[in-house]
């Protein structure tokens, strides 16, 4: 057996989200359709996050085990043949067997893209929240501010997290304004369910006078997701990037040594 990592990238807007579910389609399902046709075993993958219906990935990454001889720079192009044009596998790489695409995750990078303009666009419709409001860009800058560092984020949790903790540290966040278009992205050790999208609403709320910064503050500490505002839709999240400790990859010392114990 080895473990293999992948790196993909999907639109998501087609997809009930990455995780498998009965009779619907998912990006998870579409893989491990794609994996059986190459290697004719029934494969089961773990991604570092589980992105909901309709939201988008530029960097998720995949693990899982096969006894599969292909070498890994066939795995790249063999699976975006058998995969649908909305998915696509960028690299694939041989890890050490311990590696697992979740638990081995240092850090999680996420964003937001909201179409800030009185019009909506047909090209940003799927990629982007339209927001046609004046923001008080300043005022939800100060707010998002307030997320960096160690907290509860009862708040801004999902109904998943019920029962679990949802303590997590932001590491770093920036909300910036390019034209009519606002980004904000957020980094953090982990997330808990629909944190980020939460997260947007509430700041959302701030941006439009709903909420003031102090209040904003009070919502973070208070951990009551009533009151918070609402979840942003699905479309407008990214899952961007999944950053890993450096010594995750397989090396030539250990290519020698599993040939070694072949040989035995």
């Amino acid at each position: 057996m080895r473990k293999l990592k992948l790196e993909m990238e999907y639109d998501g807007s087609a997809y009930f989200g990455f995780q498998l579910q009965p009779d619907r389609t998912t990006i998870q399902g579409e893989l491990e359709t794609a994996l059986y046709k190459l290697t004719g075993e029934t494969l089961r993958v773990k991604a570092a996050g589980r992105t909901d219906t309709g939201v988008h990935a530029k960097g998720q990454v995949v693990s899982f085990s096969t006894t599969s001889v292909y070498p890994v720079s066939q795995f790249v192009g063999a699976l975006n043949f058998y995969l649908p044009d909305d998915i696509v596998v960028r690299t694939a790489a041989e890890v050490r067997p311990d590696f697992d695409a979740r638990r081995s995750a240092t850090r999680r990078h996420y964003r937001y893209y909201l179409l800030n303009r009185r019009s909506p666009s047909p090209f940003w419709r799927r990629y982007a929240f339209h927001v046609p409001a004046r923001l008080d860009l300043a005022s939800m800058k100060t707010a998002a501010g307030f997320l960096v560092g160690q907290h509860d984020f009862a708040a801004f949790a999902g109904r998943e997290a019920k029962g679990r903790s949802t303590r997590r540290e932001v590491l770093e966040e920036r909300l910036e304004r390019e034209g009519e278009l606002i980004t904000f992205d957020i980094s953090a050790d982990a997330f808990v369910a629909h944190q980020v999208r939460n997260m947007v609403g509430t700041l959302l709320w701030v941006g439009t006078g709903k909420l003031s910064v102090p209040e904003f503050i009070q919502v973070l500490a208070g951990r009551d997701r009533k009151a918070a505002g609402p979840a942003a839709p699905p479309h407008g999240l990214w899952f961007v990037k999944v950053d890993y400790p450096a010594d995750i990859y397989v090396t030539e010392d250990h290519l020698q040594e599993r040939r070694g114990e072949t040989e035995l």
